[in-house]
């Protein structure tokens, strides 16, 4: 997933070369942004597509920076004077400490203020913000003095945490928990209104007839679980241990999610997993260890100050 992620940024920032901003996103929107979100869900990635969009037009506008043909460099370059290209190259390792944005707008969509409350929106403004300048920080390789590598490491991985708390939290609590296919309904039925359950899909692919998956996120509704599967347009045919789906209804959720299916041919289109969401302390949790750390990096840096008389 990170590969395809990082083949389609270096593909969003050679389209975007040479191109106003305007042609900048429309070509790389149009191009781009759909494979992130068709790979992204047989990868079991759930990604808005405003947070896929501002990953290609990120990577398309480095372009204007990025030699050979980075626009905003050549230009800066006629202004001071110096190497069109040695000014590019400058500009474009200065914007690679900032590589790691697009990437949280993947993974982390609180950035973006996506379905978060006044209070969780300002706490994500306060430990962004932190995170970008300790991320800065760590690969500029200076914090209150110059820092030791083992503290860039820990620099970089504090930022990380803030960044991504989730992905800490998920190695202690999983958000989700296993459910056969078979208990898929009862399972419906029982989650809270407004909890989604994650359902694996494999099947042949129509064009192609090569079996594939992909990922649904079912936002749970009200009614029991045959209301709520109804509602959702999903036609499941359980056979032997294993639920087959027929075709979903026209017009439904997921019929175009699942349009690229064969459900006619010899192979059926059956549900692979069912993911049902588990009780998980909040990530905001991460952020107290994350803040420690970084307090005791700040102070050994400033013990050290102290010691060496190095001015910070």
């Amino acid at each position: 997933l990170i590969l395809m992620l990082v083949m389609v940024g270096l593909l969003s920032l050679i389209l975007g070369m040479g191109l106003p901003t305007t042609a900048n996103y429309i070509v790389v929107s149009s191009l781009m942004a759909g494979v992130v979100v068709e790979l992204g869900a047989q990868s079991g990635l759930i990604v808005p597509l405003i947070a896929v969009h501002l990953f290609v037009f990120y990577f398309g506008i480095m372009a204007d920076v990025t030699p050979p043909v980075g626009l905003a460099s050549f230009a800066a370059a006629a202004v001071s004077g110096g190497d069109a290209i040695k000014t590019g190259f400058v500009a474009f390792f200065y914007s690679l400490r900032t590589v790691a944005l697009p990437f949280v707008f993947i993974f982390n969509t609180d950035l973006l203020l996506i379905d978060v409350t006044w209070v969780q929106g300002i706490l994500v403004f306060i430990t962004a913000s932190i995170a970008i300048l300790v991320f800065t920080a760590g690969t500029m390789g200076w914090f209150l003095t110059k820092s030791r590598v083992y503290e860039s490491v820990a620099l970089v991985l504090i930022a990380f945490m803030l960044f991504r708390p989730d992905f800490v939290m998920d190695r202690i609590q999983p958000p989700f928990q296993q459910v056969e296919p078979s208990a898929f309904t009862e399972a419906l039925g029982n989650a809270a209104e407004g909890d989604e359950i994650r359902l694996v899909v494999s099947g042949p692919d129509f064009d192609t007839g090569d079996n594939k998956e992909t990922t649904l996120v079912l936002s749970v509704g009200a009614g029991s679980g045959e209301e709520r599967l109804a509602n959702f347009g999903l036609l499941l045919l359980p056979e032997d241990g294993v639920v087959k789906m027929d075709e979903p209804s026209f017009g439904s959720a997921f019929s175009d999610s699942l349009s690229s299916f064969d459900f006619y041919g010899d192979d059926p289109v059956q549900i692979a997993s069912v993911q049902a969401p588990s009780n998980q302390m909040a990530k905001e949790w991460v952020f107290i260890p994350a803040l420690i750390f970084l307090a005791f990096i700040a102070f050994l840096q400033r013990a050290r100050i102290s010691r060496q008389g190095v001015p910070a």
